[in-house]
């Protein structure tokens, strides 16, 4: 329990349903939508559409999104609404142009948006309440208007070069020239119009007619290949989840393209470990630190689309290599000596959990990539779209190259625990690359600590970022600690600024009640019924 003389929130403990989220407006509307008589699935969709409105630079309908579900059967249902590159598009055709890396602000880019297929397949698969209800609260708060949170604001003031790029991006994002301050209305009343298409056609909504007219017209002006097609055939897939014992429980991802599978790596390396005393001892930091080193560098070797690409699941999960990874491991000094499996930085996305009266979840998962995506905004249909497209690589014979209709490495994944075969509890954590260390992190706090939902989310975090040799740390660390972790050889630097953001959902089956957590380091809360 924490120290309630000291600054922080209280977990929320309910009985009957439960939303958490990164913005209070998302989470209001997937407890109305529980109230109505919704499932926990209509609830995550009703959140995440009103996200996609009042949370912009996080997350959008011009981006992807993936989705785990578990019942009282334990049964996990995982769906990729991950995009593919256009048809057209070659790593060949951008190195003949002269490029080493796909830029940001760049058509090529943008993926096929994934997330409203995702929605929509979702919905009519398990879904209860009729679709254009859900997003009405998001099409409200689009046409009429919400007020900039302090978050929000934050996220959004640094975007002002990358939105000020694209004039489109700059009439929509920066009335006056500028970002909104924090209290000020937005509104976008041209997205508040492709919300109310989607919500009477579903899918063609988006993927036929004038909003992908719109899409394709605007990209192909920029120089990109996308055409018509690419948006018809655009289509996520329900995928067998992965998963991984951890402490007498089950934790469950989904598998790749996702690198859900490394937060499964980090997580058996640390099970080889002993988890006593300080969960921010310079010790357990120093493994969870190695262990996330250690994993990422396979993820950068290895995954992919594993449509187009041999990607060795079986291998990454195994015993034998979490033995050998954690064998590597010595207290006094940082690992130089990194196993040959052979990045970059992905930061924004939003994450609902939600739980209804008959213990359904939904660990639910958004994102535009970087903070509001490419920077690029459709002028007629007031789409902002992802850059998930520089997650490829442009390296000859990579497994994650660019290729035609492929889909990227992808840095967003919900998470969902079992135990004894049930539902235990839907988890999620914000922060683009840092998500599987962000994942580990919390598992084990919670697992191997004994520590509340709120308390593992709101401990400081460090990040070591690959490529750079960094370990970013965000402040409330003992200062003797990191002396410490710098005397073995480790490079901390400030963060800057918050690392991620999280909410989870705990069920007490023997008490029949719920416990939400909700990151202080964001605008959202937990709240039940």
């Amino acid at each position: 329990m924490r120290d309630f003389q000291k600054p922080g929130r209280s977990a929320v403990v309910t009985r009957e349903g439960m939303a958490a989220t990164s913005h209070p407006s998302s989470t209001l509307a997937a407890i109305r939508v529980l109230e109505a008589g919704g499932n926990a699935l209509d609830a995550a969709i009703a959140a995440c559409a009103v996200q996609c409105v009042v949370e912009p630079g996080s997350t959008g309908i011009g981006g992807d999104c993936f989705a785990l579900l578990a019942g009282e059967d334990g049964k996990v249902h995982a769906f990729n609404g991950s995009g593919r590159a256009p048809a057209a598009l070659t790593a060949g055709h951008l190195r003949r142009a002269g490029l080493t890396q796909i830029p940001r602000q760049s058509p090529h880019a943008v993926t096929i948006p994934g997330a409203v297929d995702a929605w929509t397949r979702l919905h009519a698969d398990h879904g209860r309440i009729p679709f254009a209800e859900l997003l009405a609260p998001a099409i409200r708060l689009a046409r009429h208007g919400y007020a900039v949170s302090e978050r929000v604001q934050y996220d959004w003031a640094k975007e002002v070069p990358v939105l000020a790029g694209d004039a489109n991006a700059a009439r929509v994002f920066l009335p006056g020239g500028r970002a909104p301050e924090v209290g000020e209305v937005h509104r976008q009343p041209e997205l508040a119009d492709t919300l109310e298409i989607i919500a009477r056609e579903g899918r063609d909504g988006f993927y036929r007619g004038t909003v992908a007219q719109d899409i394709v017209a605007y990209l192909n002006g920029l120089g990109g290949l996308h055409t018509l097609a690419d948006f018809v055939h655009a289509a996520g897939e329900y995928v067998e989840p992965i998963h991984a014992a951890f402490r007498g429980h089950e934790v469950y991802e989904c598998p790749p393209n996702g690198q859900g599978i490394i937060a499964l790596m980090i997580l058996n390396i640390l099970s080889r470990f002993e988890a006593k005393g300080d969960p921010l001892s310079a010790d357990r930091l120093h493994v969870e630190i190695e262990a996330t080193r250690l994993a990422y560098a396979a993820r950068d070797r290895f995954l992919a689309d594993p449509a187009q690409a041999g990607v060795p699941v079986d291998y990454l999960l195994s015993d034998a290599l979490a033995d050998d990874l954690a064998g590597r491991i010595t207290f006094d000094r940082v690992l130089t000596d990194m196993p040959a499996f052979a990045g970059s930085e992905h930061r924004d996305t939003v994450y609902i959990c939600v739980v209804d009266r008959e213990r359904n979840c939904a660990s639910f998962i958004n994102s535009v990539f970087n903070p509001f995506g490419a920077g690029l905004v459709a002028p007629r249909s007031g789409v902002l779209l992802h850059n998930r497209g520089q997650s490829f690589v442009l390296t000859d014979g990579h497994p994650n190259e660019l290729a035609p209709r492929k889909r990227p490495l992808h840095t967003i994944i919900p998470g969902m625990v079992l135990k004894d075969g049930k539902p235990f509890m839907p988890f999620g954590v914000m922060g683009g690359q840092y998500q599987a260390m962000g994942h580990a992190h919390f598992i084990s706090k919670v697992l191997d600590f004994g520590l509340g939902l709120q308390e593992a989310i709101d401990l400081p975090r460090l990040f070591p970022i690959p490529g750079t040799g960094q370990v970013e740390a965000e402040d409330g660390f003992p200062p003797e600690t990191i002396a410490e972790l710098r005397r073995r050889g480790f490079d901390i630097v400030p963060s800057g600024r918050p690392i991620g953001g999280a909410q989870a959902i705990r069920l007490d089956r023997a008490r029949g009640t719920l416990t939400g957590a909700s990151d202080p380091r964001k605008d959202g809360c937990a709240l039940g019924i």
